[in-house]
This record gives C-alpha cells, structure tokens and sequence, in this order.
C-alpha cells in the first residue's frame, strides 16, 4: 500500500496489541498539525481505566518509527503526532511508481453485477439517463480496476403494453418507412405518433391490445417485427454511448424482456412460500415496516387484476438470476432516488422469500437529478426533456470553440480530437464530481472552465505536464525508477499527496461514490499547480534537482491519468 498513514497503521498495531494485551485499531488519519496523528490511545486508555498520555507513552516505546518518522511527539490528552521522514516518502513513491497499480492495492476479487442506464426501446435517451450512466460507468471501472468480476447489466425497458401500439405503428408505416424513421434516431417522434393513434383512434387502440396478447404469447411474426424494433433502438442507444465513451455494449443489454419466461415462477415460488395475498383483486406481498400516507400496509404487487405482471415481478425475478446464474456476491442498483422505496422492497421481499442470502450485498446506488438555473429538472426552451446526444454534441462544440481561443495553433485535427475529450470530459467530471446523493445545477461555464474543479482544469494540468517533457531532453519513461529528493515544502507536499491515490480509490468504490476521486484529483492538480510555482523544473539549479522534479512531474501525469481514467475521461497530451 502506498498511503504512508495506512503504512504507520500496520507498523502500530503490534504496539497496540502489546500494550492492549489484544487486537487493537491504531486509528492514524492525516492531521492538519503533522502528517499524521494516532488517536487509538484514547479508546484504549478508556477501555483500561488509563491515563492516555500514560498509554501513548507505553504504546511508543513499543513502537519502532524510526524509518518511517523524522519526528514523533505525544500532544494534548494523549494523541501522538507523526511526521514523515522525507527518505521514507521518496522511497514510497520510488515503489508506488514502479507498480502498474500506482500503488493501489488489491482486494480480494468478488463478483458484481452494476444494472445502470436502462434506457427504452424506441424512446430518445435524454438528459435523465446521464447520471446513472455515468455514475454506473465510473464504478465499474473502478471495480475492475480491483480484479472484480463485474457484469454490466443495462435493463432496458423493451417489453410491456406499449409495443402493442408501436408494433401497430410500425405495421401502419410499413417496415421499409419505420426502419428509415428509425434508423435517423427520431425514435421520440415514432413513439409519440404511435401514442396519439393509440388516444384518438378506438380501432387502432383494439389492434394495439391484441398485439400486445400476440407479443406476449410468443407469436413468431409479432416477435419478429417487436425485435426489429429493439435492433433498431439498439443501435441508436451505441451511438450515444460510443460518443459519451462508456464501457457499456450490445451483450450488456438484459432488458425487462430477457426475464419474462421467469415471471410465472415468481409467482409461483412466492405463493408456495405463503407470501402472496389478494388484495382488491391483485395478486400482492406485504412487506413489514413499509407503509402509505394513511399509515396502511404497502402492498408490492406482483400481479395485477387482469392477470398481467407488474414492474416488481420482473425486478424479484432479476435477483433470482442474478443470484442463481450469475452467482454474484453484490448487486448495485444505479437508479434515481425516486426509486428509492420501491427497490427496498424488492430487497425485503427476496431475502423473506430467501432467495437473497445475507451473503448477498444489495445496494441502491441512488443519485439526485440534473436541474436547469430554475432549479426544476433541465428541460429545452421548448419545455421538452433535453435529449442526452442533443446535449453531448453542444458540449464538444462548445469546447471546440474554448480550445481554439486557448491555443488557436492547433491543427484541425488535433484541435476536434481534443474538442471531443473535452467536452465530453466536461460533462462527465460535472456530473460524477458533484456527491451523487444532491441534485445540481447544468452550468455549461462552470463545466467548460479552465480554472476551478471541472474537467478542463485537470486535463489542462496533465497537458501542461506533457509540454515540459516536450521542451526536455528527456522522455517520460527516461525519468522513471530514478531518486527523488525532497528538499522544498512544495515537493514534499506533492509527494504526501501522490500517495494518497491509494486511499482515494479505495475510498471511491467501497462508498459507490466517485466524487471523492474527483475531490483527490483536484487537490492534486493544485499541490502540482504550487509546485511547479515554487520549484523550477526545466530551470533547476543543478542536474540531480531537474531529473528529481521531472520524475515528480511524471508520476504526477501517471496518477492524474489513471484516475482520470477510472471517471471514464480522457487526458489530453495538449490542449
């Protein structure tokens, strides 16, 4: 592990247990009055009926701190200070850099499976998809990142009453026309004409039901047409994740309908578990502890009065696949906070129906929503629900535009590629460096700004890293496994920042929340930012100095890259 303070944990612990008698936790967090400061002694001095100074003294001289700290000090009521010796952090980094990992460390590999985006068949993907597919798409990279085994699974909504009306359409149309409508990606104007015959015309409403009883029935030809209009959507969906650059892909789609055969044995396994009851002519669990307004019982239904399935049987049987095929040990849900109530009980119902052993982690990722400058949930001029390729397209404008003010000598070329990173980069950071649990406001400055903690700022600062090495004479990899000498303030605040990368990342994925990687980042963009202020590079005043501060300007790139990475976003080599 790279980060020192976790390093001194381990290197303390004995001592605690000497002095305990047993396992004890050190408790080492970083500290604003040295590198660190250890507080276990004041639990333990409780625990023993102690003074802590008293303990902190026995838990010291057992400890032996003397090649990792320059200086130990025992302060206030019983907290011991540590400061890190500079040949100590060098040597940290000197390892961290010489591993592929950048010195993250591993964990031991489980089996995920992450259900995020989920968009519709034959409907736009809009600016409400963006949260969960980013977010989904940040946390599965980092958990592979780990050596997790993580399935990607985007359940689209490709099943139900309305392809009766969009089959119909499609047949009204005939193939060749709603293909090429289609195939253009005016999906939304497709389904909103299918949906005002269905409300104006009775007989195109009957046609429309039927076709839904022939969907559901296993109809070859009615199959058929429904598939090409899954293909079609489909590949539109490719086209929008492709330009956001996100891992998800064709195999990753398990839509509502990949379930349907397993819905009659939810019900079945449910009724032999006694769990189901009638109530007002639906087929229903009650769940303990969950409510309505009126203090009531809330029902999850699992089957409706008409004998159809509702949107709960299709999610208790996506946990019995996801249990009994995928054999996963954690399950996240990268949905909307609105969901909130309803996936609770769907986790309440499996695990009383035993189907969802205490082994298995069910988690609700949840997230707020994206809010124009009214604060109500970004929409158009026109008032309509902003459509998320609309929105990327204006992003890599925007920040083609932004780059050719920055550095107008940029080729054509050179200058869209690094638009496209931008922009889309831009999107992203704002978005996923936001606490996932708040609501924030679409500001198309703020995300597109140089200066501040976007996107722009930090691919800048990975560029501007590029550009000394281009006006070296050495390579970046030439600098790499040499010495690094830590004789400023701002180098040795660089490096104690460099390290803690490790805790960073790990701190991101087991808390689901890729923000604090973004804080990381940033707080390290500004300790390079002060040393490269403060201690000239190309300039140094002597050989060893230049090829120290190169090797830091280096693994400062290498760490910004891969966490830029592991958000799913580019790092420009110029900008």
């Amino acid at each position: 592990m790279a980060d020192p303070v976790l390093t001194v944990a381990e290197l303390l612990r004995p001592a605690f247990a000497a002095v305990a008698g047993g396992e004890c936790d050190p408790t080492v967090r970083p500290s604003d009055r040295a590198d660190a400061q250890v507080n276990g002694s004041l639990a333990l001095a409780k625990k023993m009926g102690k003074p802590p100074r008293e303990v902190a003294e026995a838990v010291m001289a057992q400890a032996n701190l003397s090649a990792v700290c320059s200086t130990t000090e025992i302060a206030g009521p019983g907290f011991v200070n540590l400061t890190f010796a500079n040949e100590f952090l060098a040597g940290e980094l000197r390892a961290a850099m010489a591993d592929p990992r950048l010195g993250v460390r591993t964990q031991a590999a489980k089996r995920f499976v992450v259900d995020y985006s989920a968009p519709n068949v034959a409907k736009e993907m809009h600016v409400g998809h963006l949260r969960s597919t980013v977010i989904g798409d940040a946390i599965v990279r980092m958990l592979e990142f780990f050596g997790h085994h993580v399935v990607r699974e985007n359940h689209v909504g490709d099943w139900g009453t309305p392809f009766g009306m969009l089959i119909e359409h499609l047949i009204d149309l005939g193939e060749a026309e709603a293909s090429r409508e289609l195939s253009v990606g005016d999906l939304d104007m497709f389904y909103k004409q299918a949906r005002q015959k269905f409300d104006a015309d009775d007989t195109f409403k009957e046609r429309a039901r039927k076709r839904v009883v022939a969907l559901q029935g296993g109809d070859t030809e009615t199959l058929r047409m429904w598939k090409l209009l899954v293909a079609e959507s489909t590949r539109y969906f490719d086209r929008v994740y492709d330009l956001l650059g996100v891992l998800l892909r064709d195999s990753d789609i398990m839509g509502e309908s990949a379930y349907n055969q397993l819905l009659p044995e939810v019900v079945e396994r449910l009724s032999k578990a006694n769990m189901l009851v009638t109530s007002d002519g639906a087929e229903v669990v009650f769940v303990d502890g969950f409510v309505n307004r009126d203090n009531e019982p809330l029902p999850l239904i699992i089957r409706k009065g008409d004998g159809g399935y509702n949107y709960a049987t299709s999610d208790l049987a996506t946990v019995i696949d996801r249990v009994e095929r995928l054999k996963v040990d954690s399950m996240l849900y990268v949905v909307g906070a609105p969901q909130a109530q309803h996936l609770e009980m769907v986790a309440a119902v499996a695990r009383k129906a035993g189907w969802l052993p205490d082994t298995v982690e069910f988690n609700h990722v949840v997230f707020g929503s994206v809010l124009g400058e009214d604060r109500k949930i970004l929409k158009s001029r026109s008032g309509e629900t902003v459509k998320l390729d609309a929105l990327l397209a204006e992003a890599v404008e925007r920040a083609e535009a932004a780059i050719s003010e920055k550095n107008p000598e940029l080729d054509v070329a050179t200058r869209k590629a690094v638009a496209r990173q931008v922009g889309i980069g831009a999107i992203k950071y704002a978005d996923l460096s936001i606490d996932r649990v708040k609501d924030y406001i679409f500001d198309w400055e703020r995300m597109l700004s140089f200066d501040g903690n976007t996107a722009p700022y930090l691919q800048y600062a990975h560029a501007r890293i590029c550009s000394i090495f281009r006006k070296s004479e050495h390579s970046r990899e030439s600098v790499r496994g040499g010495t690094v000498d830590i004789d400023h303030a701002a180098e040795r605040a660089l490096v104690l920042r460099l390290l803690q990368f490790d805790t960073a990342v790990v701190d991101a994925v087991e808390r689901h929340s890729p923000h604090r990687l973004c804080t990381y980042l940033y707080e390290l963009a500004g300790e390079f930012s002060a040393f490269y202020e403060q201690c000239p590079v190309l300039r140094a005043p002597d050989d060893a100095t230049r090829a120290s501060r190169l090797m830091l300007c280096d693994s400062t790139a290498r760490v910004m890259e891969q966490g830029l990475a592991l958000l799913g976003i580019e790092a420009p080599e110029q900008m």
